[in-house]
């Protein structure tokens, strides 16, 4: 079992805790975390590019000049592809992005994301995480006692809205909880920390 100390939002030590090594403590899969980055990200596309075909261009309705006898090519519509104002031919349309990976796949993938954080030691586990109101001035002072100064992502066990308010504000910092946990904002922030319920509901999923 890989022992982490716990920490107080003062930074001071309050003793340790033991994660589990089937999610905190397996060989990172490389090639499920990019999957799992690439399909995260595909799903965030909102896919509404449009383009008009030849049946939505306005215009074109009478032949612009007799079949025969012009010495011109052949033409039934000024709104054809070939013309200047034209519908478009096989442009975009609108469509999702996103596609499914397996269950175990995507689980494979978040505890690869947590071992890795683990393994490179910037996962911090907390006591708890509490504040009485929504202060972003508190919150900046629990991250000088962390000693954290890049981007970070804080994980609760449930949605506490003054947690989340008192971070709303301060760039390069997430709140998310347990079930909402995704690789994208693992890998994408620095720092994970994490409340000591937070770890036992995540183990408590994950194992």
């Amino acid at each position: 079992m890989t022992k982490v100390a716990v920490l107080s939002q003062t930074g001071s030590s309050v003793g340790e805790i033991e994660l589990n090594e089937a999610v905190f403590g397996i060989e990172p899969n490389e090639a499920v975390l990019f999957d799992a980055v690439i399909a995260q990200r595909a799903s965030l596309r909102q896919g509404n590019h449009k383009v008009k075909n030849r049946s939505e261009v306005s215009g074109g309705g009478r032949k612009p000049w007799r079949q025969k006898g012009t010495g011109r090519a052949r033409q039934g519509s000024i709104r054809s592809p070939q013309w200047r104002g034209g519908g478009i031919v096989f442009g975009p349309t609108p469509r999702s992005y996103s596609f499914k990976m397996p269950k175990k796949v995507r689980r494979l993938a978040l505890k690869s994301a947590l071992s890795s954080k683990v393994a490179d030691q910037n996962l911090v586990v907390l006591d708890a995480l509490n504040f009485d109101a929504p202060k972003t001035k508190e919150f900046v002072q629990v991250l000088s006692a962390l000693s954290i100064d890049k981007k970070a992502v804080f994980v609760t066990a449930d949605l506490n809205e003054n947690v989340a308010l008192s971070a709303r504000n301060i760039p390069g910092v997430t709140v998310l909880t347990a079930t909402g946990i995704n690789v994208l904002d693992l890998l994408g922030h620095d720092k994970v920390v994490v409340t000591k319920d937070a770890v036992a509901k995540i183990e408590e999923v994950l194992s």
